[in-house]
């Protein structure tokens, strides 16, 4: 029995671009008076406008994935949707959230709808009455997705009760399936997430990157802080994960609580250039160091990760934080970037330089349409960590590094996170790299001049996820 449709439950494009497919939410801004017989040409005029939008996003701007958010909850308002992408060898996969609980309704309209831009404030005190009123008359002309006769051969999800049931129908391909993952494990129940990074360690101090180094001084001192600050929040059933690098559990093990080690939660992969400061770097590897300053997201170390390796390697974590309740989340400052850029909706632009300085609590509130974020700095001093992005100043003619990115040094294995790593630095096996690698490369090519053999078992690794043959829309 049909009772209302939350299709503010529409996941957020985020989580695309969290799978390197570039997404965007295009929304048919609806007016508040009451769905009226006579308003249904208007409706299409605007379906027809954002549908022209979504065309434009898909096939001049690069886009793979659309979400498409209206109240498609006709036959006829699908099929021209299904015309349309039809027309423009489009994939189609609808999302319907279903609803017949009362008690669920009136939380959703309290809990989304109050939060969402249909509401100005002026509106909000009825916003109850109103959308009530909505559900009604949307109900007279509710048609379901039918998977037994009318709808059996489209690609579509029913989320039921906000995750209580699902039904899916004819997934097409690998990004579908990653929208019916991703749906499966969401929750909309109260939660908090807390991110912090490790105490400060000895390395820290030294001002070397990566390693397996123990806490400093004051890094024991924040664990205790850390230690003080949980038990005054009084968290219910606070789940506590770290990565399993040494900074990281010692910080954890001050707080008397039981938690879970991580392997992916370890810090970005460093390759020769861990336990080395970036002084030193930038004396012995000076090509390399001017080439992750100019595209620090896609740059990868040698024998070791870039950030877009770590978004990947992350994903089962983001998926486990989506589906669970109050976590605390004790990493390392790439890994916390990533995590800070999937809930506030980052580009890869901007993740690289997040600041996510020590002894600094990050507590995230997901509600909808976003996440509320509060920062706490505990009383501890730390040394800063943080490089801010560089100017501008490479070659015009010099390829960028997004064109390099899975042409040279693949991961040095498949197991793409060592630990410990505390090799010394008299032993760490360097091996010589090429000069300017990037710079003997054609503008606008893909290969270099001098061809790089990677083994075949390495170089699946290393190239990007594939994308559908042909781009998605979601409604």
């Amino acid at each position: 029995m049909f009772v209302g449709i939350l299709h503010d439950q529409l996941p957020n494009p985020h989580c695309y671009d969290w799978l390197t497919s570039p997404g965007q939410n295009l929304r048919v801004q609806e007016a508040h008076t009451l769905p009226q017989l006579d308003w249904g040409a208007h409706q299409r005029q605007c379906a027809l406008v954002a549908l022209e939008d979504v065309k434009a996003y898909l096939t001049e701007d690069s886009g793979q994935i659309a979400v498409f958010d209206a109240t498609n909850t006709t036959r006829e308002r699908r099929a021209l949707i299904l015309n349309f992408a039809e027309e423009n060898s489009f994939k189609v996969f609808f999302v319907e959230s279903v609803c017949d609980d009362p008690d669920v309704i009136a939380a959703n309209i309290l809990e989304v709808k109050v939060s969402s831009p249909d509401y100005p404030e002026r509106n909000r005190e009825n916003v109850m009455e109103d959308f009530l009123k909505r559900i009604e008359c949307y109900k007279v002309t509710y048609q379901p997705l039918d998977p037994d006769n009318y709808d059996k051969d489209l690609s579509f999800i029913k989320v039921i009760n906000v995750g209580q049931r699902f039904l899916v129908n004819k997934v097409q391909d690998y990004i579908q399936s990653k929208i019916v993952y991703y749906l499966m494990n969401i929750h909309v129940h109260p939660r908090t997430i807390y991110l912090c990074r490790h105490g400060e360690s000895e390395f820290n101090l030294l001002g070397k990157i990566g390693g397996d180094s123990g806490l400093s001084v004051r890094g024991k001192q924040f664990a205790q802080a850390l230690r003080k600050f949980l038990e005054e929040q009084e968290i219910a059933d606070l789940k506590v994960w770290t990565s399993q690098l040494k900074r990281t559990i010692q910080t954890a093990e001050s707080l008397g609580v039981t938690y879970e080690q991580w392997k992916i939660l370890n810090e970005i992969d460093a390759g020769v250039c861990e336990e080395m400061t970036y002084a030193e770097i930038k004396e012995q590897y000076p090509d390399e160091f001017a080439l992750r300053d100019e595209e620090k997201y896609l740059y990868r170390y040698p024998g070791g990760e870039s950030y877009q390796d770590l978004v990947q390697r992350l994903e089962p974590v983001i998926m486990e934080l989506e589906r669970q309740g109050n976590v605390l989340v004790i990493s390392h400052q790439a890994v916390m970037r990533c995590l800070l850029a999937y809930f506030l909706d980052k580009g890869a632009d901007e993740l690289p330089y997040l600041r996510c300085p020590l002894h600094t609590i990050f507590k995230l509130t997901p509600v909808a349409y976003g996440c509320k974020v509060e920062t706490i700095k505990l009383n501890v001093e730390a040394v800063n960590t943080h490089r801010d992005k560089p100017t501008n100043n490479f070659p015009k003619n010099q390829t960028p590094v997004r064109m390099r990115r899975n042409s040279f040094t693949p991961l040095s294995s498949s197991n793409t996170v060592r630990r410990p790593r505390n090799y010394s630095v008299g032993s760490r096996p360097l091996k010589p790299l090429s000069p300017l690698r990037a710079l003997d490369m054609q503008e606008g090519a893909d290969q270099p001049k001098t061809q790089v053999s990677i083994p075949a078992e390495t170089s699946l690794a290393v190239h990007r996820l594939s994308s559908p043959a042909s781009p998605t829309l979601l409604f």
